[in-house]
């Protein structure tokens, strides 16, 4: 990425950003003062195209905002994302670019990669994702009985699942699914042996999904699927899918079921949704176009990451606010809370994405880190969440809250009041309510149920779960984390703490076996 040797602690901006956080440890810097600022809101917030960021409440003022948007400079984070985008190498330990925003990339221009035009690639897959999801909705291609598809399993794990997952669980909301998918990432027998029960054998698609085709966890699975199916007196042919990289074992035309589907090298597994591991199942449940609508929302919040200014980026922003609360106020983890069950898979997801990408303990140039790296992700709806572990985000060992709302819900017909509001009301007074005792706090008499506030969150808006905006927060999890780590000095694109416990594994395997 042009750069020889990194260390942000070098860095001007993150000297005086050492210095100014001490200043917040007096009480006259707490966020019950910060936020009676009459223009807090219009400082602290950030709207693009019916996504919204607020980070009023975080436990900054203007000359810490205006340090970190120096930080950014002085790290080139901007530079090192146009850079990503353009197909430059910015996973240097595997000597790869990383290009999933090219997967969703409709302006059609070239990214030349060893000759390759990686779009044209990509459009090429797509076409075929397409024809073959006609097939199978207009019932030409059919089981071994002779049956339609009804469902389809996803054999694979960690990013050839989660946010997979994670997006359908969001549209399977206000779309209503034309193929039901099943998710099959644990080799846990129980896992496999729950996800018979719902299914129908002659009328069932398994979806292989492995870039190399030797993930121990999904080959295990795969084949405790071709041995049902077997027992069942199915023809595995003619109930199964590929998604690998070209070349691999499962990129056999002889045998690769009813067709292979290719992934590249340079799209990593957690940032894969928008490629054919996201784009073939999302498809087959509710139709290509919609699968198209998503891409649209991720690009639209990729345009914006590559081209605001630092000072209106919400992902680089975002990502800012993270470095902030780690590094130099020293919170240990942060909490997602979707105001919106539709958005129940989104913490798996994002805890993959982020702690595998920024759990690092080396910088870009190979030296051991000296500044913290990355957090705890954790993460539950609201209001289940107040009723789980708010009583320690409001009187135990503080964390930031990330809210997440939603402000027009699927279900539209007549809804009951309570209390002289409707449960979306409800819901949404709830959030607000939460943010703003985290922030100020309530003094009592009583210790027991005194609240010292101080609690720093953030507020992420959407107008709806359609394809678009379910897109566009996709798409900003990945660039803030991204963006995070070219600050940070890190390779977000790696996992070798990831490859440790494997290889242990199989060493255990050869004694059970």
């Amino acid at each position: 990425m042009g750069r020889k040797t990194f260390s942000i602690n070098l860095h001007k901006a993150y000297q005086n950003l050492t210095d100014l956080s001490k200043s917040f440890k007096d009480k006259n810097r707490y966020l019950k003062n910060l936020v009676k600022n009459r223009n807090r809101f219009k400082n602290f917030s950030i709207q693009i195209n019916g996504f919204s960021y607020d980070f009023s409440k975080q436990r900054m003022d203007k000359p810490i905002l205006k340090e970190l948007f120096k930080l950014a400079g002085q790290a080139r984070a901007k530079d090192s994302f146009s850079q990503m985008v353009s197909g430059k190498i910015v996973n240097a330990t595997e000597n790869r670019p990383a290009l999933h925003t090219a997967t969703r990339d409709f302006t059609q221009g070239k990214i030349l990669l060893n000759d390759m035009d990686v779009i044209f690639e990509i459009n090429k897959v797509n076409k075929q994702i397409k024809n073959f999801i006609e097939k199978i909705h207009n019932k030409k291609l059919k089981g071994t009985t002779g049956k339609s598809f009804t469902d389809a399993v996803v054999i694979g794990i960690g990013g050839s699942y989660l946010g997979c997952e994670f997006v359908y669980t969001a549209l399977k909301h206000g779309i209503e699914p034309i193929i039901n998918l099943h998710f099959l990432p644990n080799v846990d027998i129980d896992n496999f042996g729950q996800i018979i029960k719902t299914i129908d054998p002659e009328t069932c698609l398994w979806i292989i999904i492995s870039k190399s085709y030797t993930t121990v966890e999904t080959m295990a699975n795969l084949n405790q699927a071709l041995l049902f199916l077997k027992n069942k007196n199915l023809d595995p042919a003619k109930h199964f899918v590929t998604i690998t990289s070209k070349g691999s074992p499962g990129d056999d035309p002889s045998g690769s079921g009813l067709g292979s589907f290719n992934m590249f090298d340079f799209i990593g597994g957690r940032y894969s949704v928008t490629s054919a591991v996201g784009g073939l199942p999302l498809s087959l449940a509710f139709g290509f176009d919609n699968f198209h609508r998503f891409l649209k929302g991720c690009h639209t919040m990729d345009l914006h990451a590559l081209n605001s200014p630092e000072e209106n980026n919400i992902p680089l922003t975002a990502a800012l606010v993270n470095i902030w609360n780690s590094n130099f106020l020293d919170y240990p983890a942060l909490a997602i809370i979707p105001y919106c069950s539709a958005l129940s898979r989104l913490c798996p997801h994002v805890q993959q994405l982020y702690m595998e990408s920024l759990g690092k303990g080396v910088t870009i140039d190979g030296k051991i880190t000296n500044h913290k790296t990355g957090v705890i992700i954790f993460g539950e709806p609201g209001t289940n969440a107040q009723h789980s572990f708010f009583q320690l985000a409001h009187q135990g060992s503080p964390f930031p809250i990330e809210f997440i709302g939603v402000v027009t819900p699927v279900y539209n017909k007549t809804q009951a009041i309570s209390k002289g509001v409707y449960n979306h009301q409800e819901l949404w007074a709830n959030m607000i309510a939460q943010a703003k005792g985290l922030a100020m706090g309530k003094n009592d008499d009583n210790k027991a149920k005194n609240f010292t506030g101080n609690r720093p969150s953030s507020t992420i808006i959407i107008n709806d779960l359609t394809p678009e905006s379910i897109g566009m927060l996709l798409a900003f999890y990945e660039a803030r984390t991204v963006y995070e780590g070219f600050i940070l000095g890190l390779n977000p694109f790696d996992q070798f703490g990831v490859e440790l416990g494997k290889v242990l594994a199989t060493d255990i395997n050869k004694i059970l076996s």
